[in-house]
């Protein structure tokens, strides 16, 4: 493969860790926590889509919907049980150990649902790929989905946020919980909101990924939310845009690693390159310094 296939792989896979970690982004800049259970999220939005499929006889639409109806359930109710009681904690460590606490409830759950086997996943793309180069370069279906999906998303996601009333309302609350509330914003249903659409988003990313890498385990949203949250640190988390951004270079970063240095230290690269970048720049590419009044 030459060195613009690898590249065009790398941009589809750092769309897929953009997507995810748009829910990173929004539930840190509004919420101001770090919701670790996302990935998991994207494990059963992935498993809803292949029962779908392959047991209801749902066609990959229909799927894809219910898969986000699902994980937009999924992530409220997350929030109002796990996450709400703790918003107010003394320390946010509490919070941070229960979304670790959610995200291994979650992976047990899908082990005894599914079992540790993993399964094989029909693809939700029905798109023949594109040759170029007489055949030299061939760029698959799966790869243009989610490249044009990531964009779309990025961009309905920005528009939303700034011509929409519950845009606003999701602006001021990150800026500041408590003048939001005086000023009538419902502070409890604007941060649920944020987790309906993080976990919508989830759904989405776990189908285009099992669709260009066709395998499905409970484990497998686990490594993908984790480089998805180095994609909207890398990024400047909080930042819709920066999130886009990280994720597409984290994935071509990740597979140029893999195609000319070692694809068992691909990893070991991507998070020392989010290290170097964290000294240059500790807020991220597109983030932006916060001064506090004491």
């Amino acid at each position: 493969m030459s060195f613009l296939g690898y590249l065009i792989n790398g941009v589809s896979l750092g769309s897929v860790y953009a997507i995810i970690a748009l829910g990173y982004t929004m539930v840190y800049g509004i919420a101001k926590m770090l919701n670790f259970a996302h990935g998991d999220v994207i494990m059963v939005g992935a498993f809803v889509i292949y029962t779908a499929m392959s047991s209801a006889g749902l066609s990959p639409i229909l799927s894809v919907i219910l898969a986000m109806v699902l994980c937009t359930i999924l992530g409220m109710t997350i929030e109002k049980i796990a996450y709400r009681p703790l918003r107010n904690a003394g320390s946010p460590l509490a919070v941070l150990i229960t979304a670790i606490g959610v995200s291994y409830l979650l992976q047990n759950l899908g082990l005894l649902i599914f079992g540790a086997d993993t399964k094989s996943f029909k693809s939700i793309v029905n798109m023949e790929a594109l040759q170029f180069a007489e055949g030299q370069l061939t760029i698959s279906g799966e790869t243009i989905v989610t490249i044009i999906a990531c964009v779309i998303i990025m961009f309905a996601l920005t528009s939303f946020v700034k011509y929409t009333k519950a845009g606003r309302a999701m602006v001021a609350v990150s800026e500041d919980r408590g003048a939001a509330q005086l000023m009538g914003i419902n502070v409890n249903g604007t941060i649920a909101l944020t987790f309906a659409i993080g976990s919508a988003l989830a759904a989405i990313a776990g189908a285009l990924l099992c669709s260009a890498y066709p395998s499905l385990s409970p484990y497998v949203g686990s490594m993908p939310g984790i480089k998805a949250f180095v994609a909207a640190v890398f990024g400047g988390i909080g930042s819709i845009p920066g999130a886009m951004i990280g994720g597409i270079l984290l994935g071509v970063i990740e597979n140029l690693s893999k195609a000319y240095i070692s694809s068992q230290l691909s990893d070991a690269i991507v998070f020392g390159v989010l290290i170097v970048v964290l000294l240059v720049k500790p807020t991220g590419i597109l983030g932006k310094n916060i001064q506090e009044k004491v």
